[in-house]
Order: structure tokens, then C-alpha cells, then sequence
């Protein structure tokens, strides 16, 4: 079954909380924005542009979302400001299920592959080796096998970090003696992991600058190497990124996703920031799934998005 079916009051109580500032500042904003006005006019569209923009939802889809209330508007012909809550998730939640945001299943349900090799890029900072951390716990929990590689070896504290996380979560970790070739700690990895017939197997890479592009040959080098033990591997390259950095984020995405063919986004520190819209501006327009966001610093912190949920608890949900 999939993840649906299963989102827990737990769960939701985690998204409602970590969201509560993106709420509360954008809610904030538009309540001022239709103070003493009875309808949806030109100048509440211009207020909602601005107030969408500053929650980092970005200008392209903030744009999209604007045009989309003035349809409905027009076809409704009459909308009060009392609806515009409602209006904007219906519309939003629409553009996501267009954008094919929400086919994502639960830890316990994984693609044929075995193992299914996830490699993990991402600039230093952003949360990512936590992330990795965070991901090994929820499929070991689910029930999978996870092996683990320490393959950013450029800093010894990653890979202490990551030994850490193993040690934790109770999975093995990989690794190699510092600055040792990352690649062939990749291939050491999927080999060992082959070998005793692992579910999951997680790569963590060096935290490049976006705009190294020397470094980030480096990560085609590793995707080759892994091919030489499990010829479509990886078959996800997740990038994490910090969505409280807002507009930065965009840019890493964009450097990113032209270096190396990622195809899964994690964005992470959701939680004590004002900038979630950033998941909704990087949902749309990068035509690859956020598929996990990190809402806390707990082990149960890290979500599989769910569009839905999400449109519901930044916009309130229709049966509250």
C-alpha cells in the first residue's frame, strides 16, 4: 500500500508543527492583505503576488498560482476574500498533481531493483549526511536491509558523522581512510552489499559547490564506477537542500540537476523558517519529485512529501 494510507495523526501533527511559520507568516500577510475588503480585487491579486514571492514560492510559480486564481475567479464570477484560503490550496494542490507530484509510495514499498541504490549529492550544510542518516532509519524500521558508504572523503568529519549515523540507526557503514578515492569506496560499497544481499544501499558524496564543475565530474566518475558492480545503478540520485535558505536553493537545484541527472529531491530544516514555500516553487518548477522533506531534528523527522498533506497544512484543510 502506499504512503496515503498511512499518514498518522503523528505524522500530520509533525507537518502541521513544522510548517507553523510558513503558515503563520503567509497567513499573517494575506489577513492584512483583505482587511476591509469583501472581495478578490486587483489590488488583493497584487498583495498575494508580493506576499508569495517573500515566502520564497518563487516569481515563475507564484505567476502560475496568480493566473490560476483569476480564472477561477472569472469563472466563478463572484469570490469573497472568506474563500481565498480555500481557493489558492485547491488551485495549488491542482498544479502539483499536474506537475506528477504524488505518485511516491512508503519506505516499505521499494522498485524491484535489488539492492536499490540511492547515491545522495548536495553542497556541505544542507543537512545531508542527517539525511541519509534519517533515510537509513526509516527503511531499516520498515524492514529493509541498509548498507551505507562513506564516500565523501574529503572531510574527515563526514565520515565520522556518517559512522555515527550507522552506529545509531544500527546499519553497516563503508568506508575508507580520508581522502581515499570516492569512487572506490562507491564500488566497495555496492560490492559488499551485493555480496550479502542488502535492500537499500545509501552513497554519500562530498558536499560540492555548485559551481565547481571539476567537482562535479567527480560524481559521474562514482556513477560509472557503481555501474561496474549493479549496471543501472544508482537508480536514485537524491539532492538534498536546505529550504531555509529559500531563493538559494533554487539555484543550487539548477546547477545541480544540469551536472548530474538527478531525478529525486529531499528539502530539508522545513522546521523554524518562514521560507516553506520554497517546496512548493521547487515542486513546480523543476520537473523532478520532492520526494522527502525534514521537518525536525527527531529520527521521525523526515517525510516522504505528500502533496496533499502538505496544501492542507500550509492552507488549511477543507474539513477543518
Amino acid at each position: 500500500m502506499g504512503f496515503f494510507n498511512f499518514f498518522s495523526k503523528e505524522k500530520k501533527e509533525t507537518l502541521d508543527k513544522g510548517l507553523a511559520k510558513t503558515k503563520e507568516s503567509v497567513f499573517g500577510k494575506i489577513a492584512k492583505a483583505i482587511a476591509g475588503k469583501s472581495k478578490i480585487d486587483d489590488d488583493v491579486l497584487d498583495n498575494l503576488e508580493e506576499i508569495l514571492i517573500s515566502s520564497d514560492v518563487g516569481v515563475e510559480t507564484t505567476l502560475k498560482i496568480i493566473d490560476r486564481v483569476k480564472e477561477r475567479i472569472s469563472r466563478d464570477k463572484y469570490v469573497t476574500t472568506k474563500e481565498l484560503n480555500e481557493l489558492l490550496r485547491d488551485e495549488i494542490s491542482l498544479m502539483l498533481t499536474e506537475n506528477d507530484a504524488d505518485n511516491l509510495a512508503d519506505f516499505d514499498v521499494l522498485p524491484e531493483k535489488r539492492p536499490y541504490v540511492i547515491m545522495v549529492v548536495g553542497v556541505n550544510g544542507v543537512g545531508k549526511t542527517t539525511t541519509i542518516g534519517k533515510l537509513a532509519y526509516q527503511f531499516k524500521k520498515a524492514g529493509k536491509k541498509v548498507y551505507l558508504g562513506a564516500a565523501d572523503t574529503f572531510r574527515a568529519a563526514a565520515v565520522e558523522q556518517l559512522v555515527i549515523w550507522g552506529e545509531r540507526v544500527g546499519v553497516p557503514v563503508i568506508k575508507q581512510k580520508m581522502g581515499s578515492d570516492p569512487a572506490s569506496v562507491a564500488f566497495d560499497t555496492l560490492s559488499s552489499a551485493k555480496a550479502n544481499d542488502a535492500d537499500v544501499v545509501i552513497i554519500d558524496t562530498a558536499g560540492r559547490l555548485h559551481n565547481k564543475v571539476n567537482l562535479m565530474n567527480e560524481l559521474t566518475k562514482i556513477k560509472n564506477v557503481m555501474q561496474k558492480v549493479i549496471p543501472d545503478a544508482p537508480h536514485e540520485v537524491l539532492l538534498v537542500l536546505d529550504g531555509s535558505t529559500g531563493q538559494n536553493a533554487f539555484e543550487q537545484a539548477k546547477q545541480f540537476t544540469k551536472a548530474t541527472e538527478v531525478n529525486a529531491l529531499a528539502v530539508t530544516k522545513l522546521d523554524g523558517t518562514a521560507k516553506g514555500g520554497v517546496v512548493l516553487g521547487i515542486s513546480d518548477q523543476f520537473k523532478i519529485p520532492v520526494k522527502y522533506i525534514g521537518l525536525g531534528e527527531g529520527m521521525e523527522d523526515l517525510q516522504i512529501f505528500r502533496r496533499r498533506e502538505f496544501v492542507d497544512s500550509l492552507f488549511g484543510d477543507k474539513n477543518n
